[in-house]
């Protein structure tokens, strides 16, 4: 069985990589599009590890050897600090795969992800998801909406570092996260703390909890217990509100 490149707990990772169970395929969204021997072709590498809290998936400057996805937990995509100040490019919820540009390229990576959590990530080997380009109209499907809709939300981000508005920023940020494409299994309720969030929006665990109340008033989100659940997608996405 394959096993997963070195990080921070390179070792562990590797020790802890094992062949995906019945109910983790499930939660692969690319697989249906495969036909039967391209299936079949991408389980013969496809793995799956636990990462710990503080773990690094992908490092700044190492080459790309897996496409990854997550399967349960959540990850924040960074730049590295020793490129300037630290930023939060977008965080990474269940069902999300990414790095697919730098494995196009083949390329060493530029930016970092991390677990903020305990997390499941599976992993194709870039020799797999090369071949799975050149033998599946679907999964070339499936890359090419995921790089259009990654291009979008980068832009995006831009927009929300440029926003005044404490609350708008988290608004934004919570529609990323609940992105129909790159996080499909989030399903309408994300488990996230408010601590999470704060890391990925860069805001105080404080403030966010007073956007969240705004929000919550608005009757874009409900915070339950262990979690948020959207009401209002659209209105998350471009809705106004009054400054502060």
């Amino acid at each position: 069985m394959a096993s997963f490149p070195s990080s921070r707990s390179g070792s562990a990772l590797r020790q802890r990589a094992r062949a995906p169970t019945e109910a983790e395929l499930a939660q692969i969204p690319w697989l249906p599009s495969l036909g039967p021997a391209e299936r079949e072709r991408a389980l013969e590498g496809l793995v799956v590890t636990e990462v710990l809290a503080g773990d690094y998936i992908i490092r700044f400057g190492r080459s790309a050897t897996y496409w990854f996805g997550l399967v349960d937990g959540l990850l924040k995509m960074n730049n590295d600090e020793s490129q300037g100040f630290a930023i939060t490019f977008t965080g990474l919820a269940p069902g999300g795969w990414f790095g697919e540009g730098t494995v196009l390229k083949r390329e060493p990576y530029r930016y970092n992800v991390q677990a903020l959590r305990k997390c499941r990530v599976a992993g194709v080997p870039v020799d797999t998801f090369h071949w799975l380009l050149d033998h599946s109209i679907g999964f070339n499907r499936f890359v090419m909406l995921q790089l259009n809709e990654r291009l979008g939300q980068f832009i995006a981000a831009r927009e929300i570092d440029r926003l005044n508005n404490p609350d708008l920023r988290v608004a934004r940020n919570l529609a990323a996260l609940f992105h129909p494409l790159l996080s499909p299994n989030v399903d309408g309720i994300l488990r996230i703390t408010q601590q999470e969030l704060a890391y990925l929006v860069g805001l105080s665990r404080q403030r966010v909890n007073e956007a969240l109340s705004t929000l919550s008033a608005k009757g874009w989100i409900r915070v339950e217990y262990g979690g948020l659940r959207v009401l209002d997608l659209a209105a998350l996405r471009s809705g106004e509100l009054e400054p502060r």
